[in-house]
């Protein structure tokens, strides 16, 4: 089991936040070929981790992967990123934290807040809304449309197949105005769900991406964050309006413009965009076998440009490297010491399974650390993120997932406290 050493008392020179964490970080090796005991099939893994030597982090080459087996076209994309979210791994980077407009791929916001809505009930997919005149003259007809009318009655799944299929920019606006009383508060609403997110370097200025000097931007690396948002904290919505290949606008069949789905086996989703001066953008992804990769394309400078790039990416991705499961939904992988606590640990648990990146051709060498500020202060509730786990592969950039606490943990009594204060001023 991957055990967390209780750090010393930092010295004043050591006051930064993350230095626990840098003085006590334990690696777990797992050799080529050697499958993790209980990996996607048991929910013991410290089996596994038991029979796995502790070795010293080795520096990642700059990319193990031969240059000849890079993804062919992925050079005529100015930004491109290829993330395996089954590991959280990068597989493929280019400008990744480079701002840039995003155009209709800000739908994708506007799905989320709506999926996120219909959830908790705040909105019901067969409420309707009346489309006010003010937004069918100033939408209406303007981009990829609807072509709504002063006075329709559209239903929110209506409104978000046509945001999601057609990418239509009147249907953003009505189902915008809507659900929030104007355009103003939705797009506050973006905003917030951004920052809960962590999408630090991106900011929504409209429901649909129209150009609005500026006011919207975004990264690749934060677009993978929506993408992740929508399609595990909404899988149900995911599957039901995301990567359809039509939908009928008043009796016109409308085709969606999405380059993978239904040509890339595994392909659904997510959202095309295009402006003058964004350029051809893509947000996409695909699964196979459990195994779960979005891509980020921006800057293509024609649609057949961006069709090739994603493909290739896509294809790149699923047969460049190979997935090796690690372990299952809710495993216990380690524990982290706890402050103040009825006990003394809490165990750390996955939230889903995990498997691990590796190119092929390459050493396979996987190794793994748990990482946590600590100790935890108590309480802590079962489901509380307290920890993350560490995959390193080589020729990949590390990465990190959650690991959340297998059971809660109340507070100690006011006696027990003070005795643990007292030993940690003695020692």
């Amino acid at each position: 089991m991957l055990t967390r050493r209780r750090p010393r008392p930092p010295s004043p020179r050591w006051s930064q936040p993350d230095i626990a964490e840098r003085e006590s970080t334990r690696f777990s090796k797992l050799p080529p070929g050697r499958r993790a005991k209980g990996a996607c099939l048991s929910r013991k893994p410290a089996l596994f981790l038991a029979l796995l030597a502790i070795a010293a982090p080795s520096r990642a080459a700059e990319n193990a992967v031969p240059a000849a087996a890079l993804p062919p076209t992925a050079a005529q994309a100015p930004i491109t990123l290829l993330q395996d979210l089954s590991s959280g791994q990068v597989l493929f980077a280019r400008e990744a934290d480079r701002r840039f407009l995003p155009a209709s791929i800000t739908k994708v916001m506007t799905a989320l807040v709506a999926f996120e809505m219909l959830e908790d009930g705040r909105l019901a997919a067969r409420q309707n809304y009346t489309v006010k005149p003010a937004i069918a003259r100033e939408w209406s007809g303007k981009g990829t449309s609807m072509f709504v009318k002063g006075g329709d009655q559209l239903s929110v799944e209506q409104l978000l197949r046509g945001i999601t299929t057609v990418s239509a920019n009147d249907a953003c606006v009505v189902l915008a105005d809507g659900a929030s009383g104007s355009v103003a508060n939705w797009v506050a609403l973006m905003n917030r769900r951004a920052r809960a997110l962590g999408m630090a370097d991106s900011h929504f200025g409209t429901p649909n991406g129209w150009p609005d000097e500026g006011r919207t931007y975004v990264t690749g690396r934060d677009l993978v964050r929506l993408a992740q948002a929508l399609i595990d904290g909404h899988p149900a919505y995911y599957r039901d309006y995301i990567g359809k290949r039509s939908f009928s606008v008043n009796g016109v069949e409308r085709r969606n413009h999405d380059p993978i789905s239904g040509v890339v086996e595994g392909a659904d989703g997510i959202k095309t965009g295009h402006t003058r001066e964004a350029g051809y953008t893509f947000l996409g992804s695909a699964q196979r076998d459990g195994r779960r990769l979005v891509m980020v394309i921006a800057g293509a400078p024609s649609e057949a440009v961006r069709a090739q790039v994603s493909r290739d990416l896509i294809e790149w991705g699923f047969t460049a490297f190979e997935s090796r499961p690690l372990f299952a939904a809710n495993a216990i992988v380690g524990q982290a010491s706890v402050q103040d606590g009825a006990h003394g640990s809490v165990p750390l648990r996955t939230p889903r399974a995990i498997f691990a990146s590796v190119p092929k051709g390459s050493s396979g060498t996987i190794r793994l650390a748990l990482h946590y500020k600590g100790p935890v202060k108590a309480p802590i509730a079962a489901g509380d993120k307290v920890a993350e786990l560490e995959i390193r592969v080589d020729g990949l950039p590390p990465s990190r997932l959650p690991l959340l606490a297998a059971r809660g943990v109340a507070q100690a009594g006011p006696l027990v406290r003070i005795w643990n204060g007292l030993k940690g001023l003695f020692g």
